[in-house]
């Protein structure tokens, strides 16, 4: 549970920062201080925030390069989020199997997303995946 929880964090926290709390590392702060989480919980949780703050734009570029039938702009801001969080975990933690990551975001957005999110981000997050091994020989 120690990684879904962190991942649910980011989520929260990002959800934050994207509605409008432009200080980012206040948001973390708020969220990660609330309950005393174990460390290697918010230790993974801030590792992923601050990725995919980092490397937001790639990571959207990959989501659009993949997206069919449905424009950017109109996907909903928890599956966008949860998105975001899952393409960062694919390219930038080489430590996780893509299929943890894909099935750890399908979970996470069941929970806070819609009544198709989980469909919905499995297809993207798995288009993703196949596009980025083709790209690096994997």
């Amino acid at each position: 549970m120690g990684r879904r929880l962190a991942r649910e964090l980011a989520l929260k926290i990002l959800y934050r920062y994207e509605e409008g709390d432009a200080d980012l590392m206040g948001c973390i702060k708020k969220i990660l201080t609330a309950k005393a989480y174990d460390e290697n919980v918010t230790s993974f949780c801030e590792k992923l925030v601050a990725t995919t703050a980092e490397h937001k734009q790639e990571i959207d570029t990959r989501i659009i390069e993949v997206i069919e039938n449905w424009p950017y702009e109109r996907v909903s801001l928890i599956d966008k989020i949860v998105l975001r969080l899952g393409v960062c975990e694919l390219l930038f933690f080489k430590d996780i199997p893509p299929q943890v990551t894909i099935n750890e975001a399908i979970e996470v957005v069941k929970k806070y997303g819609g009544e198709n999110s989980g469909r919905f981000v499995n297809g993207i997050l798995d288009a993703v995946k196949k596009r980025y091994e083709s790209r690096s020989g994997q």
